[in-house]
């Protein structure tokens, strides 16, 4: 089971949510393949937990691209032609090899909606939505960088405690100012995949009521034809 934990931040972009102005530099560089999980698993597919780790990734990338869209959707954008775009802070999710959870007061019509138009972007190039600026990725690519830089630092510093705790601050802000490039590229390269070889099977309200604030919406591996 992999977590996307979300902190609070909140995103704006350009009228035509360009995703260079959303996640930086860290852009799609490369044209994913539809069959390219599809044959590596023919290639190597004994490998144990490598279906489960592939399937995750997709749906991981299709967990980003649902909070994207739902946050355009409450904000009352039509979502093909938003005028600006901002990311709803009160979602999260977590991702399984099956499906993922998602948190955060919402209608199930509206999330049901907002999967397809997700799957639907994802596959058909825009790409970008795969990624996240509040993922849990980023998050532990900060604290490694933070660790990382900090020890580095405690060892090129004089050992004086004023010098010490200059070092520390410098590693922390070298660290904040490098993440979100970083994080995306590990998100793009490693944590995230295109999905298309998932597909929707339920979109199951986990509590009750007319906006529950738990869903979990379960996904099912397709090989392609």
């Amino acid at each position: 089971m992999a977590a996307s934990t979300y902190a609070n931040s909140s995103v704006e972009a350009s009228s035509s949510f360009d995703e260079t102005s959303v996640f930086g530099s860290s852009t799609f560089e490369f044209v994913p393949r539809s069959h390219q999980d599809a044959d590596l698993l023919r290639q190597i597919g004994f490998l144990p937990g490598l279906r489960e780790f592939l399937a995750m990734r997709q749906v991981h990338a299709l967990e980003h691209a649902t909070v994207w869209v739902l946050s355009e959707l409450d904000a009352g954008f039509s979502v093909n032609s938003a005028r600006s775009h901002i990311d709803n802070d009160t979602l999260s999710g977590m991702s399984t090899e099956n499906g993922f959870y998602l948190y955060g007061d919402m209608n199930t019509l509206r999330l049901r909606q907002a999967v397809h138009i997700a799957l639907e972007r994802l596959t058909h190039g825009e790409w970008y939505l795969a990624i996240h600026p509040r993922c849990g990725t980023n998050v532990s690519v900060n604290m490694a960088l933070t660790a990382s830089m900090a020890l580095g630092m405690h060892l090129l510093m004089p050992r004086g405690f004023l010098e010490q705790m200059l070092g520390l601050g410098i590693a922390a802000g070298v660290a904040a100012h490098m993440t979100p490039d970083i994080g995306n590229l590990v998100q793009q390269h490693i944590t995230t995949a295109i999905p298309f070889n998932l597909k929707i099977e339920q979109v199951q309200a986990l509590e009750k009521g007319i906006r529950p604030s738990k869903h979990f919406i379960h996904l099912q591996w397709v090989d392609p034809n």
